[in-house]
Parts: C-alpha cells; structure tokens; sequence
C-alpha cells in the first residue's frame, strides 16, 4: 500500500494535460494535513504540518500520530478524548471534533482550541486505503461564538429581569425575584441588596441570600463605609478577587466567619442616583471577572429605575390612602354638620315658621271677624302668610335633603323613590324608578354614598337637562350594586368636564366619584350633546344570608 501510495501523492499525471504534486498543493494550504493509514501510521505530512516539528526532528513519516503528536503509546481514548480515526476506520465517513490543542508543540499557557477533519480515502476498488486528517486553529472562532453566547446570555438575563419586575409594584417582591434570578445567572448562592433608607441615612439589607442574620443586621453602612459604602458613594462597581483582604472592608471579622472570598459591588441607579447596592460573593476566590461585574452592573442600572418605581408606587398608595382618610373625615364631618343644620332646622327653624304662619292665619282672622275692612293691610297678611308656608316648606324640604330619614326608616330603595318622585315627578318631568335584589339593608356607608350620588344626578337633571323622562334603576346582586340615573334631555360634552372650573362646573361630577370611590367603587357619566346623558356607579358589597331571590320594592 505504501509504495502505491508514495506514487499517488507525489504525482498526478493526466489530469488535462497537468502534471500535478499532491505535496505542491497541499504545501500551499495554511490548514495542517495529515495522511494516516489504518494502523495510526503516518503516510504525508504537509508543508505546515511539518512546521510543527523541531528542526533535526525525526521525521514523521511511517511514525504513528499519537507519537508524533501527543507523545502516547497508544491512540487517544476516554477520559481525554476517543480518537476520530477509529470512528473513520468504523463508519468510513467524514467525521469532525474541535477540542482543546494537545499536541506536543502546543503553547499550554494559551487556551487554543483545533478543529479536527477526518475522511477516508479509498482507491480505485472502493476499499478504505487512508485517512485524511485536517487540522485547523479555530480559535478566534470559538471565542467569537463563546462571546456571542455571553452576549446572549447577557441579554437573556437583562431579559428575564424586565420581564420579572415589569409587572411587579410590590418593592419587596421585585428585590427577592431579580436577586434569585441574579444568582442563578452568576451560579452562586450568596448576594443582597442593599437600599438608601433617607430616615436613618445608611444602607440597609432588604433582600439577601446564603448570609446569616447577624451579618444582615450590622452589616447596615454609611456612605463611603465598607464596600458597598464606596459603591454607593462613588456610583462606580467594585471587584474584588477575595474580600477577605481587602483593606477598606467593614467588619472583617464578619467577612471570615461567613467564609466570603470573590466578590462584586454594583450600584442601583436611577437617572444617576444611587438607590442602593447589589452584591454578589463566593466562596471561592477569583471566581468573578469583569465580564461579570460588567453583567451585574447593567442589572443594577435596570434594577435601580425597577426600585424608583416601585418606591414611587409606595409613596403615592401612602398619599392616595391618607387622602382617602382625610376625605372619609371630611364627609363624615359634613355628614354629622348636615344632621346637626337639620336638626336646629327643624327644631328651631322649621317650628318658629310654623308659629308664624299660624299667627299670621290667626290675625287674619280675627281682622274677618272684627270687620277691618283695611285692603292693604289684609293683602299685606296674606302675603306675610303665603310667604311663611313656602319658607316652612323649603325648610322641610332642606331637612330632608340635609338627612332623609326614609333612608335611615324604611331604607335605600325607598329613599331613592322618593327622591326621584319629589324632585323630578314636581317638575313635570316624567320618572320610573325600578329596584331588584333591595330584600336586605346594606351598609349604612354603602347606603349613604348611593344616595348622594343618585341625589347629585336627579339635581343635575332638574337643573341642566331639559328632559321630560328620566329612570333610576338601582339592581344588587350578592357581589355588587349598580345605580343608574338616565335623562333624555340635551346631554353635553363629557370630555370638557375633566375638572372643577372656576365657576364651579364639573364639581358635581367630581362629588359623585369621590363618594363612591370612598367604598371601592366607580362613577362614569355618558353623555353626547342631544343624546341626553347616564351616570352609572358601581359599589362592591359583601352580604351574608342572602337567598338569592330577585325582590323589587318599588316600582314607578
């Protein structure tokens, strides 16, 4: 075989008209090309093959390739690597591996990976004759494809902590879930994050990983104090081969007893303000490098504005609910100043109007029966009278608007009925009021705030709508109440009452939500000039024992 061979690769006769060199040719390609037979000899080397060899080297043609290259005794097998050729000598097809460069004039101090070809070669009966091995320095390849998979897995992990803390408000729950994400990322188990507490004007741990209590509660930092001090100080990332010796960290003794080595420091930023600290150890040092602390920086960036936000949330749920305190007082306070007017009204007010009507019937009176045939001052009495029913009866009036007491008697829907007959029936404009699932009380809070609402609506419908039909529908069911007022009258432009204006307009509307709102629910108005308009208010309720049966208590 060898001496066919020797013949076959020196020259190629006949190929149109060309005298060729196999060893010409394969001298000109940069890749190293061996040709070894089936028992691991080495039958051709090319001309960058052969460079790998000393000079005055022996020479390694008819030596075997794990000789000549790996300095073995026998070809390369398990745990290393199992030799390609076998799998040729086996299949008697290409094969390719790319590992580590092994081979004897292999530099050991640079990590250079080769890529591996083999095929047979057979003659001209079809039989496997030699195999063709290729080797090629692939390098920069390979680092290019571990630094587009980094890239990937960095933009994975930047990914997967958007997605975690997008839909998260609760600053608690955004803390614990990106520092589990980050330690899965970095495959470690120890890390925190520290935040900026204004009251106490230090760094505070909020969310930790594989550290002991002792070490969260001292380890609670000025600025510029210890690590994460400088961190927070500078804005700038820390890495730290072993913390354990570095000179500027607090509490040393802290550092040894919980066996912390690598380390990486990163501030949370917000539009360049620092909100607080993540940190990441080891047990082991030198296990981060800037790749990483790079990666943990970005994080931190991202994590900063996810931790404004969500502060930012918190603060304004504490403003929302110390208005709503603060609303629930005001009313109350009016409320308890509506009861009190109705009360001197009716106590002192109403019954001195009362008085004087019936005085004044009385002097008329007897002006008829002593024969006072004085026009003028008859005339002026029974307007004084006239004048002192209708104050007696606006007074009543305003006593019921001030306090309905149907509404603490006999309940919602009845207080609602009669409002809506007294008030728009005395107007000429036609009403209906339907009612379902009223068979029990509501809460007293709940029952007040659907009756100020249906009170404003029936009023803005006396006084702006022009309407000769209106309805009031108000329907609970075990879960929630729903009051609708409707009107066909001219309606107006829903968009252009989207505040109080100094004349006052839109405060009825902004009245109606604020009361609702009170007890969890909402208020819409629809309306479209001359499309009349509809106020619609949704109240959650909880009510036990209810039967479920649809019950109306009034119908008009």
């Amino acid at each position: 075989m060898a001496k066919r061979r020797k013949t076959a690769i020196h020259r190629t006769p006949g190929l149109v008209g060309i005298d060729i060199s196999v060893q010409d040719v394969t001298d000109g390609i940069e890749d190293k090309l061996l040709i070894i037979d089936s028992e691991y000899r080495v039958r051709f080397a090319n001309l960058a093959m052969r460079y790998e060899f000393h000079e005055g080297a022996e020479s390694p043609i008819g030596r075997r390739c794990y000789e000549v290259l790996h300095n073995r005794d026998k070809p390369c097998s398990s745990p290393l690597w199992e030799c390609p050729l076998r799998k040729v000598l086996e299949s008697g097809s290409l094969t390719r591996i790319v590992h580590p460069d092994l081979s004897i004039g292999a530099d050991s101090t640079l990590d250079r990976n080769i890529k591996i070809t083999m095929w047979p070669l057979k003659d001209s009966h079809g039989e496997m004759d030699a195999i063709v091995e290729v080797r090629r320095d692939v390098t920069a390849e390979t680092e290019v494809e571990k630094e587009a998979l980094k890239r990937h897995d960095n933009l994975d992990a930047l990914s997967r902590i958007s997605s975690a803390v997008s839909g998260l408000w609760d600053l608690d729950a955004i803390l614990n879930v990106a520092l589990d994400i980050v330690l899965q990322v970095f495959s470690s188990s120890i890390g925190g994050i520290l935040l900026f507490d204004e009251r106490v004007q230090k760094l505070c741990y909020k969310a930790h990983r594989g550290l002991s209590a002792e070490y969260v509660g001292e380890m609670c930092l000025t600025m510029g104090d210890g690590v994460a001090g400088r961190v927070a100080q500078t804005g700038e990332p820390v890495l730290l081969e072993d913390i354990s010796k570095d000179p500027y960290a607090t509490r040393p003794d802290l550092i040894k007893a919980e066996g912390l080595k690598a380390f990486v420091s990163v501030p949370l930023k917000a539009k360049e303000r620092v909100v607080g600290v993540m940190n990441v150890a080891s047990y082991s040092p030198g296990q981060f490098g800037s790749g990483d602390m790079y990666l943990l920086n970005s994080i931190g960036c991202q994590l900063g504005i996810a931790v404004e936000q969500a502060e930012l949330y918190e603060r304004l749920n504490a403003a929302r609910e110390r208005y709503q305190m603060l609303l629930r007082q005001a009313v109350t306070i009016q409320e308890q100043e509506r009861r009190r007017v109705a009360r001197e009204l009716h106590d002192e007010t109403s019954q001195d109007l009362t008085a004087l009507a019936l005085n004044l019937q009385a002097v008329s009176e007897m002006m008829e029966m002593g024969n006072v045939e004085n026009v003028e001052i008859k005339a002026t009495l029974k307007r004084a009278h006239t004048i002192a029913v209708h104050a007696s009866a606006e007074v009543a009036r305003l006593i019921r608007e001030l306090r309905p007491t149907l509404l603490d008697t006999l309940g919602l829907a009845a207080a609602v009925h009669n409002l809506a007959e007294t008030n728009l029936g005395s107007q000429g404009i036609n009403v209906s009021t339907e009612f379902e699932g009223m068979d029990q009380r509501l809460p007293a809070e709940t029952e007040l705030a659907l009756f100020r609402i249906a009170q404003e609506a029936i009023s803005n419908i006396v006084r702006h709508s022009e309407a000769r039909n209106a309805s009031v529908r108000l329907e609970c069911n075990d879960s929630e109440c729903v009051l609708r007022v409707e009107d066909n009258g001219k309606g107006f432009d829903v968009s252009e009452i989207t505040s109080i204006d100094a004349g006052g307009r839109g405060a009825g509307m902004f009245g109606m939500k604020e009361r609702v709102t009170m007890v969890g629910g909402t208020c819409s108005c629809q309306s479209q000039p001359g499309q009349g308009a509809r106020v619609i208010a949704r109240v959650p309720i909880t009510r036990s024992g209810a039967d479920g049966e649809d019950k109306s208590t009034g119908s008009g």
